[in-house]
């Protein structure tokens, strides 16, 4: 391990010179990249200077036993001992951690599609529910939460919602969602007091830089057409909506929340370039799932991954088998307790692939 983080340091150390050199500042493409892999690799750094300065005070403090000490400075030295040792540890349980090889999507920007399923009017319901879960969530890490396309219910609730969440980070903790969540409670619209069963699905995709996919002009289609509201009620008589196909990969997005079809064909391109970039993370994915299979993660979008039971005030994560009895708080964005959970079985399956080699 020690090997590993000493490399790192020297990386670290390279960044450096590389990033004073004149002709790197004056290429903007390579200060960039620069400066962010010497962003990521800062904290594991700054923990092994850490590890090495407190390794460094427990060799002098255990030096100090061979000189003759009275019975009160020797008891000083022992605690004093005992603590860098606690120190120690702990340090080196984070390195651990932080040699854990990141998925490198997990500074993004996501978007997000949730689409009520199985269930009708209730299903859209849970859906508008799950957005503004997110959206809470979002503002509660000083993330930005936008809108980009929409298909609202006369309930209240959407047949689908895409948004995008901005902020560093967003991915790494909205990234376990995907999959289909599933709601047990009595619906609004149900006189008789029955519990039903709903359902709604949720993907989290990375936001792609161009190049990390190209997408060329002459594979995609694009049609115009006007906005509409709940119910097909028109918001707008121009042509302000748009759908873009990418006819490669067959895939479809549609935006119209703006009033500007400049501003939603850009909106439409961001899902479209982060949709075909998914496609074939996806396929990488199940590739390697073929030969190892992941409990938790970004894989099938057709698990059912967690419920959220209104009698009992419940949530249960199926894939690390967490129940929580606070729904009504996570709903209202309260999900640190849950992503953490899912963050440390991730790191921890991680640690383990790392040390099986």
């Amino acid at each position: 391990m020690f090997d590993r983080l000493q490399a790192v340091e020297d990386r670290y150390e390279r960044l450096n010179e590389l990033l004073s050199d004149p002709e790197i500042v004056q290429d903007s493409n390579k200060l960039r990249e620069y400066s962010k892999e010497q962003s990521d690799i800062q904290e594991t750094v700054d923990a092994y200077r850490e590890y090495k300065d407190v390794n460094s005070q427990l060799a002098d403090a255990k030096l100090m036993f061979d000189d003759k000490l009275d019975a009160d400075m020797r008891e000083m030295v022992k605690e004093e001992v005992a603590e860098l040792e606690n120190a120690l540890a702990a340090i080196e349980e984070h390195l651990h951690i932080l040699l854990i090889p990141k998925d490198p999507n997990d500074d993004k920007n996501v978007i997000m599609e949730v689409r009520g399923a199985a269930g009708g009017d209730e299903a859209a319901l849970f859906a508008g529910d799950l957005f503004r879960m997110y959206s809470r969530f979002a503002e509660s890490n000083g993330w930005k939460v936008k809108i980009m396309d929409s298909s609202p219910t006369e309930l209240g609730g959407f047949k689908e919602i895409v948004f995008m969440i901005t902020g560093k980070g967003a991915y790494s903790k909205l990234k376990y969602e995907n999959g289909a969540h599933r709601v047990q409670r009595v619906p609004e619209t149900e006189s008789g007091g029955r519990i039903h069963t709903s359902t709604a699905t949720v993907a989290c995709l990375a936001e792609a830089e161009e190049v990390e996919v190209e997408i060329y002009d002459h594979e995609i289609r694009v049609d115009t057409y006007a906005s509409s509201g709940a119910g097909g009620q028109s918001v707008n008589t121009t042509m302000s909506a748009v759908r873009l196909t990418h006819l490669p990969t067959n895939t479809v997005v549609t935006c119209q929340d703006e009033k500007s079809q400049i501003k939603n064909k850009e909106s439409a391109m961001k899902v479209l370039r982060a949709r075909v970039y998914d496609k074939f993370q996806q396929e990488a994915r199940a590739e390697y799932d073929a030969v190892r299979k992941s409990a938790v993660g970004t894989g099938d979008r057709s698990e059912r991954i967690r419920t959220y039971n209104f009698p009992q005030n419940r949530v249960t994560d199926h894939r690390i088998g967490l129940t929580i009895q606070k729904l009504d708080q996570i709903l209202q964005g309260k999900m640190g307790e849950v992503v953490e959970a899912l963050i440390v079985e991730e790191q921890s399956e991680r640690m383990e692939q790392l040390n099986n080699g």
